[in-house]
């Protein structure tokens, strides 16, 4: 598996981790279910953008043409 695939899973379980932390508190029962799928939906998107602008360099290939 790749970096970035290992960076998203771990940026899932750190929401997963947050959300059950939110629960317990009882934050996300006065939010509401629909804006928690919503922040949800965004974090998961943020994450995805991070780990491709992260997941290594770009290098060109040069060929020697004789």
């Amino acid at each position: 598996m790749k970096w970035t695939g290992m960076y998203l899973i771990g940026y899932i379980v750190l929401i997963g981790g947050v959300l059950a932390a939110l629960w317990k508190m009882g934050v996300l029962a006065s939010i509401g279910m629909a804006w928690t799928v919503i922040g949800v939906v965004i974090l998961i998107g943020l994450g995805i953008m991070i780990a491709v602008s992260h997941s290594g360099t770009k290098e060109n290939i040069e060929i020697d043409r004789k």
